[in-house]
C-alpha cells in the first residue's frame, strides 16, 4: 500500500507567502533601479512598463506550479528594455519623442488652440478644470498653457493678468457651438440674450463660436473658430450677478 503525502493548506499558504515576499523584494529593487517617479509624472512608456511588471509579478506569486525563476527573468527583461529605451532616447531625441510624446500648447496668444485640444482628445471642460486646478479661473488670465508629455498641466500667467476675474467665477455659456442650458439658467439669461450679443459682434451663428464665458461683472470671453479671442463687457440683466 502506497501512502501519498499531500501538502496541507497551511503549507501552501506559507509557500505563497515566501514567494510573494521574494517577488516583492525583487520588484522593489527593480523599481528603485529604474528611478520611478510618481504615477502622475510618468512618461507613457514608463506607465506601460509599470503595469506590465505588476502583471508579471502576480503570476508566480499566486501560482506555485510556475517556477519563481520565470517571474524574475520576465521582470528583469522588462528592466533591461526600460534601460535600453532610456539609453536610446538620450542619444536619439526623435525616438524619445516617439515613445514619450511631446508637450501640446493648448492656449497661446490667440486664445485656445482648438486643433491641439482635439488632437489630445480633450474638450473645453477638461481645459477649464485643469486651469482651475492650477489656480486660473478665466481663460484670459493665461498667456500660454500646455499639457506635458506625462499629462500634467502647466500655465504661464499673462503679465497684465486681469484682477477683476477674482471677483466672480466665469461661467461657460457656449461650448463648441452649443449653448449650455443650465448655465443660462444660472446667469438668468437666455439664448436670445446672447444671440443679440453675437449679432453686435458681427457673428452670424452660435455654431461659429468655440467658447463664450461670462462672469458676474459682465465680462465676456469670446473666441470663434479659426479666430483670435476677444474680451468685452456687457450689462447684465437684473438679478444676473453671482
Amino acid at each position: 500500500m502506497h501512502i501519498f503525502f499531500q501538502p496541507t493548506h497551511n503549507a501552501d499558504m506559507g509557500l505563497i507567502f515566501l514567494r510573494t515576499a521574494f517577488i516583492f523584494i525583487a520588484l522593489l529593487a527593480v523599481i528603485r533601479l529604474m528611478g520611478k517617479r510618481q504615477i502622475g509624472e510618468m512618461q507613457p512608456f514608463e506607465l506601460v512598463i509599470t503595469l506590465l511588471i505588476a502583471e508579471l509579478a502576480c503570476i508566480p506569486m499566486a501560482d506555485t506550479s510556475i517556477p519563481l525563476l520565470y517571474g524574475l527573468v520576465s521582470i528583469l527583461t522588462i528592466f533591461f528594455l526600460h534601460q535600453l529605451m532610456l539609453l536610446i532616447g538620450l542619444n536619439f531625441k526623435p525616438f524619445q519623442t516617439l515613445i514619450g510624446g511631446k508637450p501640446s500648447i493648448v492656449i497661446n496668444k490667440n486664445g485656445v488652440d482648438i486643433s491641439q485640444l482635439k488632437k489630445n482628445h480633450l474638450d473645453l471642460s477638461d481645459l477649464i478644470e485643469s486651469m482651475r486646478t492650477a489656480g486660473f479661473f478665466s481663460l484670459d488670465e493665461v498667456a500660454y498653457a500646455l499639457y506635458e508629455a506625462n499629462g500634467q498641466f502647466s500655465a504661464m500667467p499673462r503679465e497684465d493678468r486681469p484682477k477683476e476675474n477674482k471677483e466672480s467665477l466665469p461661467v461657460l455659456i457656449i461650448d463648441d457651438g452649443k449653448f449650455i442650458d443650465h448655465n443660462l439658467e444660472l446667469t438668468k439669461t437666455g439664448k436670445t440674450f446672447f444671440e443679440e450679443i453675437l449679432r453686435e459682434q458681427k457673428i452670424r451663428s452660435v455654431k461659429n463660436v468655440f467658447v463664450l464665458t461670462l462672469d458676474g461683472t459682465g465680462k465676456i470671453y469670446l473666441q470663434c473658430k479659426r479666430d483670435r479671442f476677444r474680451t468685452f463687457r456687457i450689462a447684465l440683466p437684473e438679478g444676473g450677478s453671482w
